[in-house]
């Protein structure tokens, strides 16, 4: 039967492996609450690997023929579609593969397959290599799983403290593999398997790479026996093994062999161990609560025939091949039988338990205690284990404690032995051979055990019998500390074995007993044991000088003894001037003596390292003086290596402060090293000589290696800056000298017999200077060179040791040279991944040289900066520069790339690779460096792939933990993980930085972009495609998404808060960057789907780090953001849509079709999804989940309470001590404080200070803590500030940026309403922080325009509905429109007095909401007026006056409170806020009927302040006028107030008060008016200003004219009551600027510009320059009125001047202008032009109406402003005067050149009288304005008729319509359809507003014409007189004479002249008139007039006028001829 064969691409051997050992791990030893389900499920899977574990698929025909036809027919593979052709070079590898391992062909196909998926992840490894990896990692996860599923068991040894479930299914899982032979099948794998043999094979079919890969190879195969090794250890610790296991365990032991150096490999050892507890029955004691359940499961205890085959085995069997190892199973099977004995149970067993004296013995014989000494403790696996030690302390004890006569009898032997030694000595024979030394060997086994305590348990307790109790710290609690209870009997029995064997010791003894004693002190409370027996051994009384009386063993012995020896060795000193330094002849000391003197130095060495108690009484005891003895003997003739014990006992000494003090004032005294040279001295004495002389030809360094020890102990305790004083220049140099020049720089090219010492020497002299330099802080006083008196001369003093060490790496020096070099050495001998002598010395040399480098990179700003302060003569280089020198060996610049290279072996060296991190970091803040770093990492490929694997594998690196405090560095592997997380968050602080920088920089390189091509070029790959490395971008990406997959989201931003934000702010740099912006964000969207994966678990929730949380969700928003605003801009539809639907949604996500997979939560949501009821539960918005995440409340520190110091002071100096941090957070930095207030109390003199100090270290610690929080405070602030912000940012580019279609109107208000809602809660609450505040009112104005703009879009886009419906406004209810205001209004009022720049942000807000009620513009469709006053009245309320009304009773109910702080704002402040406060008032105004706010307004003063600020900002205002751009903000403000006061002045109340506040006096005094720029500098600033956005200085004198006149306007239309007194001081205003005015007027150019200026004015002048105003203003003086009189005269003048112009054909010149003028829309400009200029005709048709209404009501005695004449054609040459007149007007209507003929001599001193326009002009007018009616009527319907049809409108006429609303072509290609629309609708709009505006102009035009025309023929053709030249006294000129003469409000006032000039109308002129008018005012204009009253006037008012009008002409003209 053929079997389905598919090909697994994650490699069966290894991939489901893999996952085995996550889930396992997961849910062991990480305690993930989900994987005990997940392991449940993966044990039953994997269930056959565990029973036939590491067997091999096997291989088969079938397999083999598949696979070779995978090149031609293609093999299918599992998750993949179709079957894939695969190269035979892979073929070939697989079927190598598969019979190198003895594994399927197909299994050995996935290997390779997987191993070239995992390539990327081993750098320089081919994949049939990575596959041999993953063939051993397989197998080790196979046996990891085991080990940890055996260790979870329950037992009788430890616990994990883990869930009963898991354990119950590890339990019953283990339980049925060990029936299965589990044991049996591991000790077979542990035989079979081996490093060699695996080695061998895979040499022979190439199978080994590089030196790292096999490296990696045999870890894994060690690993992997060590694992299966363990597990039965494990097994064995927890649960006894079966019959058959245990003689199978004994079976493997005895064919184990040692390795050469005659330890146990760490395997067997394990296995050894597992025997050990097999036979352990110590777990017993009586006291043990599962005592009972633990008999019955032993089967020593309920099996016989177990205990019968054990005992068989061991005692008869055969010698193993280690006796020793037998040895050591006897002895504990005979401890076991011993304890049997014991027990009520072991009655049974009585034949074998007998037998336990003789087993013993047995083992004695083989050795035991030696070979545990050996065998075991010397294997190095022995230390790693816990158990291990257990264990053997265990059998050490119950030996002691059950074989007490045993013991004895060693003790006699040894006794015995010693006498035979002692009789051959005497009789000078040899020694017998046959001695047995066990209980020497016991002892050496007991001091070497209890010597190590790795894990710090202290076992060696047990051998102290407390007999009084010790006062000491760490023994609280423990009964050792308790002198009334009973301590145990084995402690008792030990303590007995321990003294007695000191009791009468022979000689032979002595050494062990001392080595045991050195062990059994290790420990902080055995060593005050030790010491206390030693100091009650000594003789209590009288003691002779021999020291017979007290025991060889106590402190008075030795001591004595030292004593002995300095004065017996002291005489042997050789002479200072000796010619040559040799030791002469040791006289005093034996070898026996040395070994003895060593012991006792080490065990006192021991004992002071660890007891400060035992340092303190030892020194400080007058007759014994160690200190000074030992000093002494250093000074004698003694070996080397006993002085080396001598300095490190003085080193133990050292630890102690106050000792070390003084220790160093008797190393200087005792001239060790010498210091001091006598004068006639020629040779140098001391250790310098030693080291020199003896060491060197001995090629050993032990004293040299222990004085670098005593020094490094003094330097760690104290250093005294006055050391040597008066015998030399003080300080340490001397020694810093010795150890440089002596000591570190020769050291490489010493000679050493030892090769590792050459390291342990670099070793202990690079920690001295490493201390020295971490303990050296720059300071301004060691860069003056200072002198001290030395005997009478003054000499250079020294400087501290730091800075001389400091000065030498800050230069090329042999120290900085020797340092690097070390590092190059400690790279090329860690490549090679071999083990070499004393390597371990080596990687802690290259660690101290890591850190020197460091420390000076980091101190030597500082340096440089006192440096240069000082002025000093000493020249130094920046470290960073010095790097980059060419190294001597290698001959390249290669130092930096060397500290780069530790990075490679982080795995195996964290500490170095992390030194290394921050060495790169530092060095990476210079831009100038990195182009040439990475020209250095990128020289060589090889080098430069090695770099980037090393960056990569930190970042990789699992072992890695974030929250480990740095000061518990106690447990190994937490301070790894802590090292190794520091290391990555260096790395990304490394890449943070450089990206700062321009390119080519570091991070570009390490993180996989293009480098010799722009970096927007690269294309970012997954590793291993195209042969893409694997970068650090990868790794980053790696950890950040994993788990993102899952519910509970990214592991790392909970694991790892820190790193995770780190590795956002990465991602967030890349994606804002514009060089790799592109590529980062296409590849994070198309390979990772990185956003929409990281942002559906936001909010990330951290209870014990929200600052850490709220900034990775910060870096990740604004990442969010710039994704939202790419794939808009570039129309990627889709991806827009998903991020917009997972951030706005409040339905359950569901996932879409397209990701192929269900998500988060499957079924419920598909479901709920697909149906779409109403009863779908809602979930909260994204968004709003995210601001809920952002508390607002800040709890501040408490104010400091203080005693002694003074407050602000101490504020000062926190102050001072502030910095700004790596993240941008000003702080207080802690240490530099506590450095200054320790200084502080230090400098206190006086008792009463000493008394004080811990008083005032205390209140020292309460400012401390009380910086930290303050400090904390601050860091949460920014965070939450920076997490605002960017969510704030997000929200403004979902509502800018986004499609709006994206997101429906409706959709879109609810959520914004949501946002406001939730965003005003937040900030509303009692204790939310004023910091906040800012942020969330900016968030507050956007979404307000963007919630006012949507509903606007809406009523827009629905006007065809109902206006409004009842339910609410828009989609959005009124109900919650109003919750906003009030919120609103509630946040404006809560922000107080302060915070005005803030309140802008909400003036803006509230502008916007209240726009919303703001009816937008209707089209007037001339029939409004139609309706009836009732009907208007009775019409219902629509939906924006409704909501209107409910804003004002909102805004009303907050009372003067409000009003009160807006006018404050208003009035002074911030510009800003200023404008939009008076804008705001502005905006209420215009609502308000009611005027409590003008009323509170006015009463306040408010609007009295405002008014009077316009007279100080004249000022500004004159500065704006200057051709340069200046600042426009007074500008703006100015303009805010005149619309505020326009609006005040808009109600009848409001104008009166701005008049009696004295505005238009304001106005007066501001000269701002009166500076009109000239048109040449206008030209000027038009050149130097291209960009359009300031604007000419004409432009803004008119932003500034335009308001005031506007203003005006205002009042004079709304004071009825005072209205002559507003129009008096408005005229006064006129003339005071009369000069302007009149430039105005006369303006020769017209422009768009001065057309609106003249529209205004001439509609002030219309109600101002009226007779009846003079009488109001001219009380005065009679001069002030002429004058007046003169300033209206001319108004008059050049208002009809004005009108001829405007009205004949520079009107169509200047709408021609208009079309071709200035950029912009022509259409629009010239709509604008038509309505300027009818305006400014039908202002001066009303003035002209004004005058001749005020004149006199009856046109008898009405004053003429037209001269009678109509046309050219009446010209008479008899009649100049008529001539001229008739002339000028045609000069006026057609612009020709004025007439040649000369003035009569009568008119030489009369005005000209062209001033005078001719009647034709109005009736000119009057044509003109019906026949623009008329189109502007046709215009007007068709826009109408395209408005109510415009969804019928073709495309081309739709985008003609919006083309003026939207500048450029291009704009309008991006507008949808929808937006096209309702551009055209609101351009339709206008068009209409404008033609319904030009109709009412002209229609006004036309009955102001035909009321002038009627009055001005009514006076001619009924009275007037005509004259004849040569009589002008006839009866009808005198009265119209005299009105034009005397009456100075005559429409022509110009005196006398012009009255004579006049006076010469003739009866021919009249008739001329009467003529031309007939012939003008035809029947067809007639018509025309009556059409337009029907058609228009009949809506409007005035009917029936122009009719009337019409037929009072046409009477006069039918008059009958005079």
């Amino acid at each position: 039967m053929a079997v389905q064969m598919a090909v697994n691409s994650g490699a069966s051997l290894w991939g489901p492996l893999k996952e085995l050992w996550e889930t396992v791990e997961g849910a062991v030893w990480r305690r993930q609450p989900e994987s005990v389900h997940l392991l449940d499920l993966q044990l039953k899977k994997h269930k056959p690997h565990f029973l036939s574990l590491f067997k091999n698929p096997p291989r088969s025909a079938e397999q083999r023929e598949k696979v070779r036809k995978a090149s031609t027919e293609g093999i299918s593979i599992q998750g993949q579609q179709g079957s894939r052709l695969l190269p035979e070079q892979l073929l070939t590898e697989a079927f190598i593969l598969s019979d190198l391992f003895d594994i399927g062909e197909l299994a050995a196909l996935e290997l390779l397959l997987a191993g070239e998926h995992q390539q990327p992840y081993f750098p320089g490894v081919t994949r049939g290599l990575v596959a041999v990896l993953l063939y051993w990692d397989g197998k080790l996860c196979v046996a990891n799983s085991l080990r940890s599923l055996i260790q979870s068991r329950h037992g009788k040894t430890f616990t994990l403290e883990l869930s009963a479930e898991l354990v119950t299914i590890t339990t019953r899982f283990t339980d049925e593999l060990m029936s299965q032979g589990l044991a049996r099948r591991i000790l077979t794998l542990v035989s079979e398997i081996s490093v060699t043999r695996e080695f061998e094979r895979l040499q022979k079919e190439r199978g080994l790479g590089n030196e790292k890969h096999r490296k990696e190879v045999s870890d894994l195969i060690r690993e992997c026996r060590q694992a299966l090794a363990d597990s039965l250890f494990s097994w064995t610790c927890q649960s006894p093994l079966s019959k058959d296991d245990t003689l199978a365990l004994i079976g493997h032991l005895e064919t184990v062999t040692a390795e050469a150096d005659g330890s146990l490999d760490s395997v067997n050892l394990a296995l050894v161990m597992g025997l050990l507890y097999c036979l352990d029955v110590s777990f017993l004691e009586p006291g043990n609560e599962d005592r009972e359940d633990l008999l019955q499961a032993l089967p020593l205890l309920t099996e016989k025939h177990y205990v019968s085959a054990v005992h068989a085995r061991l005692v008869e069997g055969q010698p193993w091949k280690v006796p020793g190892l037998q040895a050591v199973c006897r002895l504990a099977w005979a401890l076991a039988l011993r304890a049997l004995s014991q027990l009520p149970q072991g009655a049974a067993l009585v034949e074998f338990t007998e037998a336990d004296e003789a087993l013993t013995d047995q083992a004695l014989l083989g050795g035991v205690f030696l070979f545990m000494t050996e065998g075991m403790l010397g294997c190095q696996g022995f230390s790693q284990e816990e158990f291990y030690t257990r264990r053997l302390h265990s059998l050490i004890t119950d030996f002691l404690a059950l074989m007490p006569m045993k013991v004895k009898q060693l003790r006699n032997r040894a006794d015995e032995d010693a006498r035979l030694i002692h009789m051959s000595l005497q009789m000078g024979s040899e020694p017998p051979s046959s001695l047995r030394k066990d209980l020497d060997h016991l002892m050496n086994l007991i001091g070497e055990f209890y010597g190590k305590d790795p894990f710090g348990l202290e076992l060696a307790l047990e051998f102290w019998n407390p007999t009084e109790s010790l006062q000491h710290p760490s023994m609280q609690g423990s009964y050792l500390g308790m002198a009334m209870q009973r301590p145990p009997h084995k402690q008792v029995v030990l303590s007995k074995f321990v003294r007695q064997m000191g009791d009468m010791l022979p000689a032979t003894l002595y050494l062990p007993y001392l080595r045991m004693l050195r062990g059994l002190a290790n420990g902080a409370q055995c060593s005050h044991y030790c010491f206390s027996l030693l100091k009650t051994n000594g003789a209590p009384h009288g003691e002779n000088l021999q020291g017979v009386a007290g025991s060889p063993v106590s402190w008075e012995h030795f001591f004595h003894s030292l004593m002995l020896y300095h004065e017996s060795l002291r005489r042997d000193l050789p002479s200072a001037d000796a010619t040559q330094y040799r030791p002469p002849p040791l006289r005093g000391i034996t070898q026996r003596e040395m070994d003895g003197l060593t012991a006792f130095l080490q065990l006192l060495a021991n004992i002071i390292t660890w007891s400060e108690n035992a340092r303190l009484a030892l020194c400080e005891h007058p007759q014994w003086t160690p200190v000074v003895v030992m000093l002494g003997l250093l000074q004698c003739s003694v070996p080397p290596v006993l002085k080396a014990h001598l300095l490190r006992c003085l080193a133990a000494f050292a630890k102690s402060p106050e000792i070390a003090a003084s220790l160093w004032q008797s190393l200087e005294y005792t001239q060790i090293l010498q210091t001091v040279r006598a004068p006639g001295q020629r040779q140098a004495a001391g250790i310098e000589v030693e080291l020199n002389e003896i060491e060197s030809s001995c090629e050993e360094y032990p004293l040299t290696r222990a004085f670098c020890q005593l020094i490094s102990s003094l330097v760690e305790s104290a250093l005294p800056v006055n050391l040597g004083a008066g015998f030399r220049a003080p300080g340490f140099q001397p020694y810093l000298t010795f150890l440089r020049e002596a000591v570190f720089l020769p050291f490489p090219t010493r000679a050493y017999r030892r090769p590792a010492e050459k390291w342990e020497v670099a070793e202990a002299v690079l920690e001295v200077f490493h201390k020295l330099l971490r303990d050296y802080e720059p300071q301004a006083s060691d860069f003056v060179q200072e002198t001290v008196e030395l005997q009478g001369e003054q000499v250079a003093a020294h400087k501290p040791p730091g800075h001389t060490l400091l000065f030498h790496l800050l230069n090329d020096s042999p120290t900085l040279a020797l340092c690097l070099n070390l590092l190059g050495e400690g790279t090329r001998l860690l490549d090679t991944y071999a083990p070499f002598p004393g390597k371990a010395h080596l990687e802690a040399a290259v660690l101290h040289c890591l850190a020197l480098l460091e420390l000076a990179l980091h101190k030597q700003l500082l340096f440089m900066e006192l440096l240069r302060e000082s002025q000093a003569s000493l020249l130094v280089c920046p470290l960073e520069e010095l790097l980059q020198g060419v190294s001597a060996q290698s001959r390249k610049a290669d130092h930096i790339v060397n500290i780069a290279r530790y990075l490679y072996h982080g795995n195996t060296n964290p500490e170095a690779a992390y030194q290394s991190a921050k060495i790169l970091r530092h060095i990476s803040r210079y831009p100038n460096i990195q182009a040439r770093l990475v020209g250095d990492f990128t020289h060589d490929q090889a080098v430069s792939d090695k770099l980037i694997a090393g960056f990569v594998e930190c970042l990789d690196n699992e072992g890695a933990e974030e929250g480990i405090e740095k000061g518990d560095d106690s447990d190994p592997e937490k301070k790894v993980a802590r090292l190794r997380h520091e290391t990555q968050s260096h790395i990304l602080n490394l890449l943070i930085t450089s990206l700062e920088l321009k390119s080519p920089n570091l991070a570009l390189y390490l993180l996989g972009y293009q480098l010799k091509k722009p970096a927007s070029s690269t294309n970012l790959q997954d590793p291993g495609v195209l042969g893409c490395p694997r970068t650090c971008l990868h790794a980053i990406l790696s950890l950040l998404q994993r788990g993102s997959e899952k519910r509970s989201g990214p592991v790392l931003t909970s694991q790892a808060p820190h790193l995770a934000e780190l590795c956002y702010q990465v991602i967030y740099q890349l994606c804002a960057c514009s060089d790799t912006s592109g590529p980062t964000m296409r590849y994070l969207r198309t390979s990772q789907d990185f956003l929409f994966s990281h942002l559906q678990h936001l909010p990330f929730i951290l209870p014990g780090d929200q600052i850490a949380s709220l900034s990775q969700m910060s870096w990740l928003m604004k990442t969010a953001a710039i994704e939202l605003r790419v794939t808009s801009l570039n129309r990627q539809r889709s991806h827009t849509q998903r991020l917009v639907n997972l951030l706005l949604d409040d339905q359950p996500l569901t996932q879409h079709a397209a990701d192929g997979e269900m998500g988060m939560e499957e079924e419920t949501r598909s479901v709920s999804g697909f149906l779409h009821f109403d009863t779908v539960s809602k979930v909260r918005r994204k968004l709003l989940s995210v601001l809920d995440a952002i508390d607002f409340s800040q709890d501040a520190p408490e104010l400091l309470q203080l005693d002694f110091f003074e407050r602000a002071q101490i504020e000062q100096v926190i102050a001072n001590c502030e910095h700004v941090n790596d993240h941008g957070h000003t702080v207080c930095n802690v240490k530099l404080l506590h450095r200054v207030l320790v200084a502080e109390v230090n400098a206190l003199q006086g008792m009463a200070a000493i008394g004080q100090r811990p008083l005032l270290m205390e209140e020292v610690n309460s400012i401390l803590q009380q910086v930290v929080e303050r400090n904390r405070v601050r860091r949460s602030l920014s965070a939450k500030r920076q997490a605002l912000q960017s969510w704030r940012s997000l929200v403004e580019t979902l509502l800018t940026a986004c499609p709006t279609d994206l997101v429906p109107p409706e959709d879109r208000q609810l959520i914004i309403r949501d946002l406001l809602l939730d965003l005003h809660d937040k900030v509303l609450s009692e204790d939310a922080a004023g910091e906040l505040m800012p942020i969330v009112a900016g968030a507050v104005f956007t979404l307000t325009a963007h919630l006012s703009q949507s509903v606007l879009s809406e009523q827009q886009q629905g006007a065809g509905l109902e206006g409004g419906s009842s339910s609410g406004f828009a989609s959005i209810a009124n109900s919650a429109l109003h919750l906003i205001l009030r919120k609103l209004l509630s946040f404006i009022l809560c922000t107080g007095g302060g915070f005005q720049r803030l309140r802008a942000h909400l003036y803006g807000s509230l502008l916007y909401y209240l726009q919303i009620a703001q009816k937008p513009e209707e089209p007037d469709t001339l029939q409004t007026a139609g309706s009836s006053m009732w009907e208007r009245l009775t019409a219902p309320e629509d939906g924006f006056s409704k909501l209107q009304r409910e804003n004002l009773a909102i805004v009303h109910s907050y009372g003067t409170t409000l009003m009160e702080v807006v006018c404050r704002d208003a009035c002074d402040g911030h510009q800003i806020g200023r404008m939009l406060a008076l804008a705001v008032l502005d905006r209420v105004l215009s609502v308000e009927r009611q005027g409590d706010w003008l009323v509170f307004l006015c009463n306040s003063g408010y609007l009295r302040v405002l008014v009077e600020s316009l007279r100080h900002d004249d000022h500004a205002l004159q500065t704006l006028l200057c051709p340069q751009p200046p600042l426009l903000k007074p500008l703006y403000i100015y303009e805010s107030k005149m619309a505020l006061l326009m609006r005040v002045a808009r109600t009848g109340p409001g104008a009166v008060e701005l008049l009696r506040c004295g505005l238009v006096t304001q106005l007066m005094e501001c000269q701002v008016f009166d500076m009109v720029p000239d048109s040449d500098t206008n030209r000027m600033f038009v050149q130097r200003d291209s960009s359009g956005f300031i604007p000419s200085p004409a432009h803004r004198y008119r932003q500034i004219l335009l308001p005031a006149l506007r203003l005006f306007q205002v009042i004079l239309t709304s004071t009825t009551t005072h209205h002559q007194q507003g129009a008096a001081q408005v005229l006064q205003w006129m003339i005071v600027h009369a000069d302007t005015i009149q430039s105005l007027l006369r303006c020769q150019r017209l422009s768009m510009g001065i057309l609106q200026e003249l529209a205004l004015l001439t509609g002030i002048i219309s109600k101002t320059a009226l007779p009846g105003v003079l009488e109001v203003g001219g009380e005065g003086n009679n001069a002030a009125l002429l004058e007046a009189q003169g300033h209206v005269g001319r108004f008059q003048r050049q208002s009809l001047a004005l009108l001829a112009r405007l009205a004949g054909s520079e009107r169509e010149q200047l709408l021609k202008q208009a079309e071709t003028g200035a950029p912009g829309d022509p259409a629009e400009r010239r709509e604008d032009m038509e309505v300027a200029m009818q305006q400014v005709c039908a202002n001066i048709m009303e003035y002209c109406q004004a005058l001749l209404l005020q004149s006199s009501a009856q046109a008898q005695y009405s004053i003429c402003l037209f001269s009678p004449s109509v046309s050219e054609s009446s010209r008479d040459p008899a009649r100049p005067g008529l001539y001229t007149l008739t002339h000028t007007l045609t000069h006026v209507i057609h612009t020709r050149p004025a007439s040649p003929d000369p003035c009569p001599p009568d008119l030489v001193l009369a005005p000209p009288l062209s001033r005078v326009p001719p009647l034709g002009l109005v009736m000119f007018l009057l044509r003109n304005s019906a026949a623009d009616f008329f189109c502007y009527q046709q215009s007007h319907r068709q826009n109408l008729a395209k408005l109510t049809s415009l969804e019928q409108l073709p495309p081309e006429e739709l985008k003609e319509l919006c083309q003026a609303l939207v500048a450029g072509s291009g704009g309008l290609e991006k507008i949808s359809s929808v937006q096209r629309s309702l551009l055209a609708k609101r351009r339709l709009v206008q068009l209409i507003n404008n033609r319904a505006k030009l109709l009412a102009l002209c229609s006004y035009v036309i009955e102001t014409c035909l009321f002038v025309l009627w009055r001005h023929l009514e006076y001619y053709l009924l009275y007037c007189t005509p004259t004849d030249p040569k009589d002008s006294l006839l009866p009808g000129g005198a009265p119209y004479r005299s009105r034009l003469a005397d009456d100075s409000f005559g429409g022509l006032g110009g005196g006398e002249g012009r009255g004579l000039g006049l006076s010469r109308i003739s009866l021919q002129d009249l008739e001329q008139l009467q003529r031309d008018l007939t012939a003008g005012f035809s029947e067809a204009l007639q018509r025309k007039l009556l059409e337009v009253e029907s058609a228009y006037s009949q809506v409007r008012s005035r009917y029936t006028f122009i009719q009337a009008l019409i037929r009072r002409i046409r009477g006069l003209l039918r008059l009958p001829k005079r």
